[in-house]
Parts: C-alpha cells; structure tokens; sequence
C-alpha cells in the first residue's frame, strides 16, 4: 500500500505538502505512511485514494489486510483464525443472499444488451428526444412528490414561461427548479466530474430555489418523520457522520458494482438518511440518474402514478426498514430496462 500511495503521488507530480493540505495533516504524516511507519485512517484512505486517482476499493483492501496481519500477526494461529472468520463470512453472506439475485442478474445482462445496441444506435439520436424525455422525468418526479402539473403543463411552465391558471407558485418553480437541477446535472457529466458533497448541495439548492432558501442545500438540524412510513430518519446530529460514510461507501464501491446497482443503491442510502428538510426524493432520484447517465446508460424515469408510486415507495421501504434491498435494486434495474428498451424503440433500432 505504500508503495502504490507513492508511486501515485510522484506520477502526478505532487509534493507531500500538497498531500498534506488536501488531507488536513502535516506533511511529514504523508512521509511516514509512505515509509509505512504510520498507518492512514479510513478517512485518509479514501481521500488518498481520490486525490491520487487510486481504486479506493484496491486501497481499503490492501489497508485492511494489513490491519489484520497487525493484528494476528504470522504462523499457524493466524492460518487458524483466518480460516475460522473465512467461514463465518461465508455463513453471513449466503444468510444475506437476495432472493431474487437471479431474476436481476439478468435484468442486468438484459440492461447491458440493449445498452450496447443503443450505443451502436448514437448516430440516430437527437436534442429533441433527449428534450422530451427529459421533460417526461421532470413531470413524473415531481408528480411522485404530489405536483400535480400534467405533462401540457409541465412543459409550458419550463419552455414556454407560461403560468398556469389555478396551480400553486410551489408548484411552478418545482417544475423550474428540476430543469435547472437537471441541466447541471447533465453539465457535470459533461465535464466528467465525479460525484462529491459539492454537487450534491448544489443539486438541492436548485431544488430548492425561491421554495425554502433557508434550507436549500444545507443538511438538517432537525428531526423530521415521514408521513406513511416505518423508517424514521436518523437524529440531525449525526447526519454529517453518515453523509461521510456516505461518500466513503460510493467511492469504495463505484469501480466494482454494476452502475445500475450503484446507482439505486446510492439513491437508497441517500434517501434513507433523509439528510435535508424537504427535497431529498427528487436529489436522491437526480443522483440516481447522474450514475446512470455518466456510466452511459439513459435517465431511468419512475412513474408518479398511484401504482408505481407505492411500489417505489414499498420496495424503498423494504430495503430501509427490512433491509431487503434487492427489492428497490430490482425495480430500478426494472425501471432502466424499460427506458432502454423505450429509448431503442423510438429510434426504430
């Protein structure tokens, strides 16, 4: 592990005071995890690994694996009492084995087939059809939240500045606001940025423009319930730790899981910590769809309609309350195969 922190950091070039000062340390601790005298914290793992465009997943890994080794030391005793916790991570994985494991694994190769005809396709594609299913997403995201703007609608308020007789100025800038959030979700893509805390608040404070400025893009500080649900959000004052946790999960896990697992998954765990006063369905959905999109698949768009609403927010439910997440990830894998197939057909591919 050493060595790959610092053949990273020479190769592109960075001095260890500059290491440093990203991680908020003095520059001799980044001498001494290269010589292995001291080990980094988690947090540092992550942040190394970041900064230094390292596999974090590689990284933990390796880090881990020498934790342990510290730990138990060589020989035969630590021989022993590998292969005793070998065994009891295989009992608790196969206990934890989804169900329906099966049934998405090939949703997944489904996804990936009509991806790959799709990108074959490109050349067909246009503005205007990006345009329109976009508009389709901003409506029935704001429709699964309780706008009720039609699709007409939808489309006069955000293309036309139409204001429409007898619906709520709420209502009006929700439409706006996910425009907007949308095209600077579609701008981060096109500078290849990765996922970070920045984006995220930036997303909500569009979400949330001229609708609750006190709130928008800042985490909670108080304790909110959801209305018709079992889960309760976590207390405000440990919403920052999660978050944390958060982005340490994504970036140890964005290189090794199917980008549609990633994606919902992301959208869960962001959802489930509920780290914002109002907004945090359309955000979590938002981020759901900027993993998609960046991994070049297309916007996986749920319906707000009473049927597939309450099976969004059941199978949400199920993977927050009962921890049964291969539920939600098979119906976003679903869902994404649905706009794919979509997408193909209306290329006439």
């Amino acid at each position: 592990m050493e060595n790959k922190i610092r053949s990273a950091r020479v190769q592109k070039g960075l001095k260890l005071r500059e290491v440093a000062e990203c991680l908020k340390v003095d520059a001799s601790l980044i001498s001494k995890f290269e010589a292995g005298v001291r080990k980094p914290t988690r947090e540092q793992i992550i942040k190394l690994a970041y900064l230094l465009e390292l596999d974090a997943h590689d990284l933990l890994v390796d880090w881990l694996s020498n934790q342990i080794v510290g730990d138990i030391g060589y020989g035969n005793f630590a021989l022993e009492v590998l292969s005793v916790a070998e065994e009891k991570v295989k009992y608790h994985t196969k206990e934890k084995l989804p169900l329906q494991e099966s049934d998405l694994a090939l949703i997944l190769q489904e996804i990936d087939v009509a991806k790959a005809k799709l990108e074959k396709h490109r050349d067909l594609d246009s503005y205007r059809i990006a345009q329109a299913l976009e508009l389709e997403y901003t409506f029935e995201s704001n429709r699964i939240e309780g706008n009720t703007l039609t699709l007409k609608e939808t489309d006069l308020v955000v293309n036309e500045g139409i204001t429409i007789s007898g619906k709520s100025m709420r209502e009006h800038l929700e439409a706006i606001n996910h425009k907007e959030a949308l095209t600077y979700l579609k701008e981060l893509i096109q500078k290849d940025y990765d996922f970070c805390e920045r984006d995220l608040l930036q997303l909500h404070t569009l979400i949330l423009k001229g609708i609750d400025a006190k709130n928008a893009g800042i985490y909670r500080n108080v304790q909110v319930m959801i209305k018709g649900s079992r889960h309760l959000p976590p207390q405000p004052f440990i919403i920052r730790k999660q978050m944390e946790d958060l982005f340490f999960w994504y970036e140890v896990n964005k290189n090794h899981l199917h980008p549609v697992v990633l994606a919902a998954e992301l959208s869960e765990r962001l959802v489930t910590i509920h780290p914002f006063i109002d907004g945090n369905g359309r955000t979590s959905r938002l981020i759901m769809n900027l993993i998609l999109l960046k991994n070049g698949y297309v916007i996986a768009n749920i319906k707000g309609d009473v049927e597939n609403r309450m099976r969004y927010y059941q199978t949400l439910e199920n993977a927050q309350v009962d921890e049964k997440k291969e539920d939600f990830h098979l119906f976003i894998a679903q869902e994404e195969l649905t706009a794919l197939n979509r997408y193909c057909s209306i290329l006439g591919i």
